[in-house]
């Protein structure tokens, strides 16, 4: 493996535990409130029950696994063999093993480590694509694991907002991707509460809408829709605010810019 993927995986098998006992995930919450996907997803990809569905980069599998509440039959893969553990162990706690499968590969190793095989959703989730040093890449291995006629969901962070500093007020970082000048941070932040990660370092990559969009065509998929939103689902930078709907949006006093984007892709039949 990249030797900067690798001290990336470092830094997420520390990040499970202080997740797990975040406020953030609130894994007890979840397990008694016992979600499906949210609602805006399902108006998307409509009704899984009884469809295959593989989440890359699945983390400790909460996503992954309010799709198999909705009946579809997951697998979650994820680089950290903590997250996959911890996806393992809290499939059991909800009552969904038998609904689900969580496999610890790399995203580019994923057709081999899927065994070839292919799904009726590939769903990325946001803050996914930023960890990934080719998009080009990626968008093969979407291709790859898509039936004919299935479908990509994919919620990301902007690749304008990435651009910008933890405050959000300055660019310190380029739009377009850079395979061998990637952002590093030593800060030991994550984006949840509680304490500072020991193992600081990570590398990310910013690839603009345009490299996402052009990744997917070239491997054969059909964009259906892609969608700028002026909203996030966490306090990216201190100055957004939260809305009556729970989402993180810029302030009436603050211009508006991108914060997140959907994009809906199909392999052709």
């Amino acid at each position: 493996m990249d030797p900067r993927l690798e001290a990336n995986r470092s830094n997420w098998n520390e990040r499970v535990g202080i997740h797990t006992r975040s406020r953030f995930y609130d894994v007890d919450g979840w397990l008694r409130n016992a979600p499906g996907p949210d609602p805006r997803e399902s108006e998307a990809l409509g009704n899984l029950d009884g469809k295959t569905l593989v989440h890359l980069q699945c983390h400790f599998g909460m996503d992954t696994l309010r799709w198999a509440r909705a009946g579809a039959v997951v697998t979650g893969l994820d680089f950290s063999p903590a997250a996959v553990d911890e996806a393992v162990n809290l499939s059991r706690r909800a009552g969904l093993a038998e609904h689900s499968t969580f496999v610890c590969a790399n995203v580019y190793d994923a057709p081999r480590a899927l065994s070839g095989k292919r799904f009726d959703v590939v769903y990325v989730s946001l803050g996914a694509l930023c960890w990934l040093p080719n998009i080009d890449a990626w968008g093969a291995v979407v291709s790859e694991l898509l039936k004919p006629g299935g479908r990509l969901y994919l919620h990301d962070v902007h690749p304008f907002s990435s651009c910008l500093d933890d405050d959000g007020e300055r660019i310190v970082y380029g739009y377009f991707e850079e395979f061998d000048n990637p952002y590093v941070d030593d800060t030991g932040d994550t984006y949840t509460d509680g304490e500072k990660l020991s193992t600081t370092r990570i590398f990310v990559w910013n690839h603009s809408i345009g490299e996402i969009v052009a990744a997917l065509i070239e491997h054969g998929l059909v964009v259906d829709s892609l969608t700028e939103h002026d909203w996030t689902v966490f306090q990216q930078f201190p100055w957004l605010v939260e809305s009556s709907t729970g989402q993180f949006v810029a302030p009436d006093d603050h211009p508006r810019i991108p914060l997140s984007f959907t994009l809906l892709a199909r392999s052709p039949s």
